[in-house]
């Protein structure tokens, strides 16, 4: 496969705020639906809360990878499933006076309709975590905690 580039501008605004933006994802007329505020998180001093941070993209990165690379492994499975969600929680610790999102919790539902594919879809979950790109690329610990339900 060849090499990717996905750009991201960044601007700040004002105070601990700016706006980032994809020149790849323009939508429309509106030169601001590829846009999202972002912030330093209220934890940290000036921080704002309501916006969209670092810390808070990270931890989406991971999410979202999990859901992308699950969609695809589960249709070349050909694993029958009608609900997909994920619940994230990343860590922010101080480790050796530097700041580290040491772990990122991961909490995916997946909603199949025979109680005969509970195992597989685990083991898609489980498939999907360790060939996400982004999980791959980082140092932080993801843990997961799997759910399986059946359609009723």
């Amino acid at each position: 496969m060849e090499k990717h580039h996905y750009n991201v501008d960044i601007e700040w605004r004002e105070d601990r705020k700016g706006i980032m933006c994809s020149p790849e994802l323009a939508g429309g007329n509106d030169e601001s639906s590829n846009c999202i505020e972002i912030a330093t998180p209220p934890e940290f001093p000036k921080g704002m809360p309501n916006i969209w941070s670092p810390e808070h993209l990270f931890t989406a990165a991971v999410s979202s990878c999990l859901m992308t690379t699950f969609l695809a492994i589960a249709e070349n499975s050909k694993l029958e499933f009608s609900g997909f969600s994920c619940k994230s929680k990343g860590v922010l610790e101080r480790v050796d006076g530097k700041y580290l999102m040491t772990e990122v919790i991961l909490e995916p539902t997946v909603t199949i309709k025979d109680e005969k594919d509970r195992d597989r879809a685990e083991r898609v979950v489980q498939k999907s975590e360790a060939a996400c790109l982004i999980s791959n690329s980082i140092k932080s610990t993801i843990t997961m905690e799997i759910s399986i339900k059946v359609e009723s």
